[in-house]
């Protein structure tokens, strides 16, 4: 092993579409505990390819009928699970059969009885399990949880969260493999959001789908959703979610000021201001911060800050806005 790998953890991407191949590989160019030491695709093509780019060993590159040989290979210590939603629960659980920590790309998975069975399947074989959630380690964001949870501008009286894209395409247009619209891809960011600024958990959810401008492209998913999310002590946060809108806000107002980032949820360009001024944090690799706190966590024998625990919280939350959706009711959230 040469010196730039020495003492720093193997990973695997399974997966190797746009976010990997425009986000997490060259992040793993930056990390300081971890390195990129194999990968898992099914198209030769893209194998051959960044076998050169990243110099990744032959041994090392894998396609899904032989994964599960991975575990008899040294060089990875932790599987990133990159596939589409309705493939995570069974690619973790078979992560962790092979003996390999797992980072799942969110959201977890599809219901919470998978979510179940995924951490069950990492605490039975030892090893951590972590969900995807870079914004985390995003500094911007991370005021935001500290402006929220520490009361600075009074308690939170009421909250925005707001996360669309104009354009998309793929696997995310089929419900088989995505598992729904906007909100199981970028409305997650904003169940999220609300999650991290206050410290508490929704008690109840009401939503209504938006009117469908393409119904063809939509037939089987939400093109646009709003839903409210109650939170305890009357909070109230207001959300939307859309594949055909450019959205990017997560907006608290307090007692005695408000605070809020435009763009929130974006991979670069952050920003975040408050009633007092601008906020000034550096722009960081947020993919690179996620997967060395990760690597760090192992190799120190600490819980994850972003757990399995916590993504089944959020496709807890998530299935019910879809019922809330279909039945028009307020639906109870039992935490």
């Amino acid at each position: 092993m040469d010196n730039k790998r020495a003492n720093k953890l193997g990973i695997a991407l399974v997966g190797l579409g746009k976010y990997s191949s425009g986000q997490l590989a060259p992040a793993l160019n930056e990390t300081i505990h971890c390195y990129l030491a194999g990968i898992v695709t099914g198209t030769p093509e893209k194998a051959d390819k960044w076998k050169k780019k990243y110099d990744v060993p032959e041994k090392n590159i894998y396609n899904y009928s032989n994964f599960d040989q991975i575990n008899d290979n040294p060089d990875i210590d932790i599987i990133y699970i990159v596939l589409p939603n309705a493939m995570h629960r069974e690619y973790v659980v078979r992560a962790a059969l092979a003996g390999k920590h797992v980072i799942c790309e969110k959201p977890m998975a599809l219901t919470v009885a998978e979510c179940d069975e995924m951490i069950e399947a990492c605490k039975k074989a030892n090893r951590l399990l972590s969900i995807g959630y870079r914004l985390h380690f995003e500094p911007h964001n991370v005021e935001m949880m500290r402006l929220g949870r520490d009361k600075v501008f009074g308690g939170i009286k009421r909250m925005i969260a707001e996360d669309g894209l104009a354009e998309v395409e793929g696997w995310r247009l089929d419900k088989g493999l995505a598992g729904g619209g906007p909100l199981m891809d970028v409305g997650i960011y904003c169940v999220q959001g609300v999650r991290y600024t206050t410290g508490v958990e929704p008690i109840a959810v009401t939503a209504k789908e938006g009117k469908k401008k393409d119904r063809k492209r939509f037939r089987d998913i939400e093109e646009s959703l709003t839903w409210q999310m109650e939170m305890p002590d009357g909070l109230m946060a207001e959300c939307k979610t859309s594949y055909s809108e450019e959205l990017n806000l997560l907006r608290a107002e307090g007692e005695k000021g408000w605070f809020e980032l435009s763009p929130a949820y974006e991979y670069e360009g952050i920003k975040g201001r408050t009633s007092n001024g601008n906020m000034k944090f550096p722009q960081i690799n947020q993919q690179a911060r996620q997967m060395d706190d990760f690597a760090d966590a192992i190799l120190n024998n600490r819980p994850t800050p972003v757990p399995g625990e916590m993504g089944r919280q959020d496709v807890k939350i998530l299935n019910a806005i879809y019922e809330a959706m279909q039945t028009g009711t307020r639906i109870v959230i039992n935490n």
